[in-house]
């Protein structure tokens, strides 16, 4: 049993529905840690704080670590020690471990996208899948997608630089024509914001949609997205972005505490939202 209070948090926009915390509470307590986990909410503070300044604060408090999400998971590159392997290539981060005065870097995304795809789609036809997004998070399952055997990797963004980068890095094309990449994919990721709370609507329309796709969205709160909603209703498998969420949290609590957390107490506490 740790002596002292394991004291960690998220920092984002917008993050007061995440179900983070409590995931990370319930796998604390079975593990009989004193734990704490904070919201860092941008969205939320009088006046602005730059990302640097919150990590300042952070580290002086005493936490542990962070969880970062949108929109910081790349602008935190410039303000660590170093990257683990997996951050150093997916060029983004999702969880910060402070550490002998050193501030490193994880990704957890990774992990968890393809955990996530193993238990929610596990026979998904890989051949060719369209990626919507190549931020930090997309850049995650790109790796993730290419590591589990995708053979063609159709990728698009709003910003073509950062998808062409993406490409680059993981062998993946550029597609500017959603009609036609989607006419050919066998299944669709969302790695946009777009289908969030704050963020509403989808990266792709769904008139496009095929009832012989899979769909995955990575967004989870709601669960039930816009494009889910479209893609169900028309018969394509679909996959909300819970066990991503569960996935990753799962690796970021080992991250912090250096104990494995039990998946299955952390999955009844993300479920007990829906209740």
């Amino acid at each position: 049993m740790s002596q002292s209070p394991v004291i960690v948090g998220l920092i984002g926009s917008g993050i007061q529905a995440s179900r983070t915390p409590a995931m990370h509470l319930a796998a604390a307590q079975a593990l009989g840690l004193d734990y704490q986990y904070d919201l860092i909410d941008t969205d939320q503070r009088p006046t602005e704080t730059s990302l640097s300044a919150l990590l300042s604060d952070a580290e002086a408090k005493g936490y542990c670590g962070l969880n970062i999400t949108y929109p910081f998971k790349t602008e935190v590159l410039a303000h660590l020690d170093s990257l683990s392997e997996d951050a150093r290539t997916m060029g983004a981060v999702n969880t910060v471990r402070f550490e002998d005065g050193r501030r490193i870097g994880h990704n957890t995304d990774y992990s968890g996208f393809a955990e996530s795809m193993r238990h929610s789609l596990p026979d998904a036809d890989l051949r060719e899948v369209l990626l919507l997004g190549a931020g930090g998070a997309g850049g995650a399952v790109a790796h993730a997608l290419k590591s589990m055997g995708t053979g063609s990797l159709l990728i698009h963004d709003v910003n073509p630089d950062q998808a062409a980068t993406l490409a680059n890095q993981t062998g993946g094309v550029v597609v500017r024509d959603l009609k036609r990449a989607a006419s050919v994919a066998a299944g669709i990721v969302n790695a946009t914001p777009m289908g969030m709370a704050k963020l509403p609507g989808t990266a792709i329309p769904t008139a496009l949609l095929r009832p012989n796709l899979w769909i995955m969205d990575i967004v989870y709160f709601p669960l039930e997205t816009e494009l889910l909603r479209a893609a169900r209703q028309i018969g394509c498998r679909t996959a909300n972005g819970g066990a991503m969420a569960l996935y990753q949290a799962v690796h970021a609590f080992e991250i912090f505490t250096g104990l494995k957390p039990d998946p299955a107490i952390m999955r009844a506490r993300f479920d007990a939202f829906d209740r």
